[in-house]
């Protein structure tokens, strides 16, 4: 629960936070709609308050975590339009008027559930909410800063699983009387694998560093995510074609891990919107 730890009362801290870092409890974010992924300024969901409490009404989908949360960390509308009418409201998942609508089957990341959530008149405390009202969008700014950068460290780590099966598989496999990694060609493209890794894991640590001291790195977050998915899904290709025709099959890990690093340039925002955050700050310092 992040937009909670950064932005809750002491008060839903100590409400909320002990049993989801207990693990008697699991907390899902959730911010995409059917009509607003990337921009979450277009949200629908609504909240009206009503005396003491907010009733929401709306759907959101590619919830992780979503079929088996307890709380859920629920991006709303509670004034206008655009990001500015924008709130959060932890809601209890098991409570009336919350509905699992289905548990999406996805072409990787298995192990992971994704939900479609309805809404139905869900009456929610005003104390529920995670800062004032209209400053969600504000609160998930600074959330998503931190999400793309763990999605970057994630990224690297698949690339770095994917390098390690392809040293092992490249040892042990002989073509021709000699094992795949003595060829020039495929030893040339190990270590160029390495070098990718390195110098995308250098420069999430190194951001890493700097959000733990308060810094916005909302840019630079984005660069690192893009710059670190684009070479795990290349690492992840070159290590599978190492693999030849075994790299296609489930029985190797390498095939997971190509299907599962797809997801990373659609997840905590596109490539695409990266590239648009990136940009408008680059277009604000000149």
């Amino acid at each position: 629960m992040p937009p909670v730890l950064a932005a809750g009362t002491e008060e839903q801290k100590q409400r909320w936070l002990p049993d989801v870092l207990g693990g008697k409890k699991v907390a899902a974010l959730a911010v995409t709609e059917p009509g607003a992924g990337s921009d979450v300024g277009a949200i629908s969901t609504h909240a009206r308050r009503e005396g003491s409490a907010y009733i929401v009404n709306g759907r959101k989908i590619f919830i992780t975590s979503g079929t088996r949360a307890d709380l859920l960390t629920c991006a709303v509308r509670t004034a206008g339009t655009g990001p500015k009418g924008i709130s959060l409201l932890v809601i209890e998942a098991n409570g009336p008027g919350v509905v699992v609508e289905s548990n999406l089957d996805k072409m990787g990341w298995h192990p992971s559930d994704t939900a479609s959530l309805v809404f139905e008149n869900v009456r929610v405390p005003a104390s529920n909410m995670v800062g004032g009202e209209n400053e969600g969008f504000a609160i998930l700014m600074r959330n998503f800063a931190a999400e793309r950068l763990l999605l970057a460290a994630s990224a690297v780590a698949i690339a770095r699983a994917a390098l390690e099966q392809a040293l092992a598989y490249s040892k042990q496999r002989n073509v021709f009387g000699r094992p795949v990694c003595s060829f020039q060609v495929n030893s040339h493209r190990l270590a160029e694998m390495s070098t990718g890794i390195e110098v995308n894991r250098t420069y999430v640590y190194a951001l890493a560093a700097r959000i733990c001291k308060g810094e916005d790195l909302l840019a630079e977050a984005a660069m690192a995510k893009n710059s670190a998915v684009d070479m795990a899904m290349w690492v992840v290709d070159k290590a599978l074609q190492m693999h030849g025709g075994y790299g296609y099959m489930r029985d190797y890990p390498i095939e997971r891990l190509y299907r599962d690093i797809r997801l990373y340039h659609i997840g905590g925002g596109t490539r695409e919107v990266m590239n648009e955050l990136i940009a408008r700050r680059l277009l604000q310092r000149q």
